[in-house]
Formats: structure tokens, sequence, C-alpha cells
């Protein structure tokens, strides 16, 4: 959280914000609105520009890395006490029913579509649709209680790795086994035609925590951006030696997913200073800018967005006006709350970090934090 009084952009002053979390969520909003905007907006004949298609494609890393970095944040917060998972789970537990709160109220059909349905399965499935948000909310609360009861060193890394291996591995199994299951059990767990369920979706988050909790005495910046491009590295060549799998239970695709989030998360650590200091703010900023556009996109309680209103007949440049200029608004309107409630970036953000309790000169603090 930035102190008060505190620039943004004030680089000779320490911040306690991880420069490569908030830099990477920042890069996957930018990625999520404008990809959201392309595929509401833009014309079919397009979308059959080859270039565009690739992009398609690049663009499933932005839900992974949202929830890859969210496990990062949760344990880099952390630091080195083994207190601090015990002091912090309360409001890690209000973050994550806040996030389910929104997650489905973004989904709302509105009162009409629950006259016209009843109460039955069809009007469940809209209402319970489980999203990032439930999912990033779920291994949220998981994760928090994971981490006060394994409090030993080894015993969080080997639960961490049980989790991150273990729930992409078992999607499978799982999905077969919640067949019978209450649908809003079943869009938790995952079914044919769920967007994030847990299974696989929430061994992102834990990918993310396991590698926050094996890098956890390298400070953020080029040490922790090396050793995540090599992991990222390694894990696409692991992956090159299996047959691809792209289908939503494949624990392959979570494999590449994540080896692809890790180069993401370790090239952003990398950057100079004042392109962190340029992304970190709408990183800051992601709940609300997704929770924001989501509906001016594709409509809210039965009102129509821009998908109904407009629909796919746009141009490319128009379209990436209409992404750009709503981004723009988004942020506006979340940085217009924060200052109204006093706070210049919301302190709920798990994305404080806690180095090693050694002493370390003013020069060293301020070359290993970047904003």
């Amino acid at each position: 959280m930035t102190p008060p009084g505190t620039s943004l952009f004030d680089l000779r002053k320490p911040s306690t914000r991880h420069p490569g979390l908030d830099g990477a969520r920042g890069l996957a909003v930018v990625a999520m609105v404008l990809g959201h905007t392309l595929d509401a907006l833009l014309a079919p004949e397009m979308r059959a520009n080859a270039w565009l298609q690739r992009y398609w494609e690049l663009r499933g890393i932005t839900a992974p890395l949202f929830l890859l970095v969210a496990g990062f944040a949760v344990v880099a917060a952390l630091g080195t006490s083994q207190e601090s998972a015990g002091r912090t789970f309360g409001r890690r537990a209000r973050r994550a029913l806040l996030l389910l709160f929104l997650g489905y109220l973004v989904h709302w059909p509105g009162w009409d579509t629950v006259h016209a349905l009843g109460w039955g399965e069809p009007l469940r499935s809209l209402v319970f649709t489980f999203d990032a948000l439930q999912s990033i909310a779920v291994s949220l609360l998981v994760g928090a209680a994971v981490l006060v009861l394994a409090r030993g060193t080894w015993t969080r890394a080997v639960v961490l790795g049980v989790l991150a291996v273990g729930i992409p591995l078992a999607s499978t199994w799982m999905w077969s086994a919640a067949t019978g299951w209450p649908v809003e059990l079943r869009q938790a767990v995952g079914m044919p035609g769920t967007r994030f369920p847990l299974f696989p979706w929430a061994g992102f988050f834990f990918a993310g925590a396991l590698a926050a909790h094996l890098l956890r005495l390298l400070r953020p910046g080029w040490p922790q951006g090396l050793a995540l491009l090599a992991l990222g590295t390694g894990l696409l060549v692991l992956t090159r030696q299996l047959t691809p799998d792209w289908s939503p239970t494949s624990a392959w695709l979570v494999a590449f997913r994540v080896g692809q989030g890790f180069l993401v998360l370790g090239a952003v650590n990398l950057l100079p200073r004042f392109v962190s200091g340029l992304l970190a703010p709408l990183g800051r900023s992601s709940l609300w800018l997704y929770v924001l556009h989501l509906p001016v996109v594709y409509g809210w309680a039965g009102t129509p967005g821009l998908a109904g209103r407009v629909g796919p007949t746009l141009g490319l440049l128009p379209t990436l006006g209409v992404g750009l200029g709503l981004l723009a608004v988004c942020f506006a309107i979340a940085r217009l709350w924060q200052v109204v409630r006093g706070k210049r970036s919301p302190s709920s953000d798990a994305t404080t970090w806690r180095a090693r309790p050694v002493p370390m000169s003013s020069a060293a603090l301020r070359s290993g934090q970047r904003i």
C-alpha cells in the first residue's frame, strides 16, 4: 500500500508494494478490457485476420495470470514471519467474501429473467455462474487457511505443491464425481460450459503461491525476475516434451499457462522503473476495472451492453478506441472512489510484501523496490 502523502510516481521513496505483481496485473487488465471489447464489437471479417487469430491465442494467458499473481501476492505479503498468516487471516477472509459477492453480482440476470424462468436449474445456472472472481475468492480463502495451518517452511512447500499439482491432475475425476451434485456446486467444481471452475483453475493460484514461497528469500526486481524466467522456461520446455491437451480439465494446459505466466511476471520484474510506474496504478485498480467494464461491455440485469447495442460491427481502430476509452473511464471512476474514501490505493489488495528481516542501507532499499 502506498503510504499517505507518497506519490505513486515518486521513485525516491520506498514502497511496500511488490513491483512485479502490480505491473503484471496492470498488463493483464489492459489485455482483458481490450480483449472483451474486441470480442464484443469487432466485425466478423476482421476476426479472420491471421495476426488477430494469433492475438486470441496469446490472450489466453490473461485469466491464468490474474490467478497466478493472486496466489503469489498472498504468500509474498507474509515474508518470513510465522505469525503473519494468522494475523492477516481475517482480512483475507473478508477480501474473499467481497470477491464472491462482486463475482455473483456482475452476473445477476435481472428480475424479469427471474420471473420468466422461475427458481429452477436454468435460472440457478445463471445466478451462480462461477467466474474468475469466485475462483480467486475460494482459492484465497483456502490458501489463507492453509498458510495458517501449515506453519513450517517445508510443510508449507509440500502442501502448496500438492495443491498446485494435485488440483489440475484431479480435475477430470472431480468433474465426473460432481455430475449428480446441485448445479451451484457443479458450477464451482467443474462441468461442461463452466468458465473458471476450481478444477483446474485453482491450480494457477496455488502455483503462484508455491513460486512465491520458494522465492521468498529473493528480493523483488531482478533477483525474482530471473528466477521466474528460469521457472517459466523450464515449465514450457517440459510441456513441449508431452502431448498437448487443450481440453478444459487438462493438467498439461495448466502447466503450459503457468509457464507463460511466470515468463510474464519475470519480465515485468525486470522492466525499468518508469514502465512499472505506468502499469502499477492499473494493477492496483484491477478489481474495480473488472467489475466496472463487464456490465458496460456485456450488459447487466437485463440491460444490454455494447455487445447487444452495437454488436460485432466495428473495424479494428474504432474497436480499440472504444476499449481504450472504456479503460480510461473505468480507471478514473476507480481512482475517484479511492479519493472519496480517502485512500491512495486499496489497502485490502494483498500485494504488499515483506522482505527478510536483515539490515539494509537506504540505497539498497531503493534499488530493491520499484513501483
